[in-house]
């Protein structure tokens, strides 16, 4: 809710007299060290309890408490034990005013553990609370009602500073100004160059039967169902749209949707874009096309464009030299331009985050350190459920549309690194008629016209479509000629570009004139039918390059981890 009792609950805030809380998993050496762990080289000395122990169960007994304390207005703020643990939950809470802390009073896991493991560690599912002292009876009588865990572990005073206790004995005072202030900040210097490599020149390839299926086989496109289905998918019956879709509930979803609450057809998208490849060219064109993607992918279960917020999370390398240092700080520099310049025009708020900042790895002569990534996250609203899509086609005779342009943009994309070569044409967003043509599809969706929709990334059109296809048990009859391209391309490129921004839709006949209407404005192209069996594309020239079974091309999605995984 946006308020409580007529109290903004965005506002955290606690009072002179507040009594310090912890909630929920009791303290341990676990994740003792995490913070900074996660900015130090990995190597044989790297402390094994850096790592947090986690206990879903507490988790979620956790927050069905807390949400029941939030609606009951039992306590003036709120924040939960991450990075640096009680040192920084509690010194962030109290840095206006000043907080005392008993440690001896906090919950152990066991025995043993010194007042200054207490403070930091990073032991998970626990939230620091202010509660007044007035509500602090029927706080405690809640949390027991919910059999979570909370302790009075302090109070919130007016000293300014942070005073640590443990058997009434000080064991710590340091200023609130100077915590929060007085660590001078450190200033690193990056450099950005961009590579002097251009696109190789090769022969599009003879049999393209061949190399869609090899493309279907790779391992950032093949299913991974064998995986995720030894996860929970489902939320307390709430799933509307889960991992698979399609006929036979297989086919890869673009985004989840959950009805959160049975009293109303409201639902939630949650969606991610992740393509840490193109960062072997420019950060730059990473970021805007992790952003794009998790946007166009809520948009395509018929989430709201313009009801989404963002989560960025950021696994970077330092390297092991001052030059590879100032290179990744280089990339990362043009990494937060393109989060800024990309959300900005889509008019999406970051609302959290997460940066892991040194993932590197030496023992002995091996050095490893990981692609500069972000992993972007959207969740946003669909006012009625009902209307969510899947990507899989529905009908027979259905039109197939694409939504968007095809350049010649195939560098770093899964194509070439199929073929063993490498480019520098990486995908290039373009924010503003991106986010333009999905406000229309959105409306387009609301209006019933769309039968399916699925986005077009890992491995361009070519997988799309095949997706689409066997996900619905149906064939598709697609003419690359019809294809909106931004100059002619041969057929290849056509089919495996990764360029941002691009969707494929189906709709009924019956509906062709609405929807060409409704998509004024954008770049749109019917480019083919819905048919019985096959995915069948004619090229540039009008002869038939790809004719493949959907079963096959199925099988050749399914068949990459099943030596190792089992299942389909």
């Amino acid at each position: 809710p946006i308020s409580i009792n007529n109290k903004p609950t965005h506002e955290k805030k606690p009072e002179p007299g507040d009594l310090v809380v912890m909630s929920g998993g009791r303290i341990g050496a676990d994740g003792i060290h995490g913070a900074t762990f996660s900015s130090l080289e990995i190597n044989e000395t790297s402390p094994a309890t850096a790592v947090q122990i986690g206990s879903p169960f507490t988790q979620k007994k956790l927050l069905d408490f807390l949400i029941d304390a939030r609606d009951q207005d039992l306590f003036n703020a709120i924040t939960d034990n991450g990075a640096g643990g009680l040192s920084s939950s509690v010194g962030e809470m109290g840095e206006e005013i000043g907080v005392r802390l008993d440690l001896e009073k906090a919950p152990l896991k066991y025995h043993g553990l010194m007042p200054w493991e207490i403070l930091v560690s990073e032991a998970q599912e626990r939230m620091t609370i202010a509660v007044p002292k007035e509500k602090i009876d029927i706080f405690l009588s809640l949390s027991q009602k919910y059999d979570v865990e909370s302790t009075v572990i302090g109070e919130f005073n007016t000293s300014k500073h942070f005073e640590l206790y443990y058997d009434n004995k000080i064991v710590g005072n340091i200023s609130m100004d100077f915590l929060h202030n007085g660590v001078p900040q450190k200033k690193l210097n990056g450099v950005w160059k961009p590579l002097k490599i251009s696109d190789p020149e090769f022969d599009c390839p003879k049999d393209l039967n061949n190399v869609l299926k090899k493309m279907l086989g790779r391992l950032n496109i093949c299913s991974k169902e064998s995986i995720l289905r030894q996860y929970d998918h489902e939320v307390q019956g709430g799933s509307i749209v889960k991992p698979f879709a399609g006929i036979n509930n297989d086919g890869p979803s673009d985004a989840a949707v959950i009805r959160p609450l049975f009293n109303s057809w409201e639902g939630i998208g949650v969606a991610h874009g992740i393509c840490p490849k193109y960062s072997d060219i420019d950060t730059y064109a990473m970021v805007a096309n992790a952003v794009d993607e998790a946007v166009r992918n809520a948009v395509c279960v018929g989430t709201n464009p313009d009801y989404m917020a963002g989560l960025d999370n950021f696994c970077w390398a330092m390297g092991f030299t001052k030059e590879d240092e100032m290179k990744y700080i280089g990339d990362l520099v043009r990494a937060n331009k393109a989060l800024y310049d990309i959300t900005t025009e889509f008019q999406l708020p970051c609302i959290s985050g997460k940066d892991s900042m040194k993932n590197d790895y030496r023992i002995k002569d091996v050095s490893v350190s990981v692609p500069p990534t972000m992993l972007f996250s959207v969740l946003g609203k669909l006012p009625d459920v009902r209307k969510a899509l899947t990507m899989d086609v529905k009908n027979e005779g259905d039109l197939v549309y694409i939504l968007g342009l095809t350049k010649k943009e195939i560098g770093s994309t899964e194509y070439l690194n199929e073929l063993n070569l490498k480019g520098v044409s990486v995908p290039r967003v373009e924010p503003k008629s991106a986010i333009e043509r999905y406000r229309l599809l959105y409306k387009a969706i609301q209006q019933g016209l769309i039968l399916s929709c699925h986005d077009c990334s890992d491995g361009g059109l070519a997988i799309t479509l095949a997706e689409s296809a066997f996900a619905g048990g149906l064939g598709l009859d697609i003419d690359l000629t019809l294809v909106p391209c931004d100059e002619p391309l041969r057929d290849d490129y056509i089919l495996f570009s990764e360029s941002a921004s691009r969707l494929i839709v189906t709709i009924t006949p019956e509906n062709k004139g609405i929807f060409e209407i409704m998509m004024e404005g954008t770049v749109f192209a019917n480019i083919g039918t819905v048919i019985s069996t096959s995915l069948k594309v004619k090229g540039m020239d009008g002869s038939e390059i790809i004719n493949v079974p959907i079963t096959e091309l199925k099988e050749a999605w399914q068949a990459t981890l099943r030596p190792i995984y089992g299942g389909n």
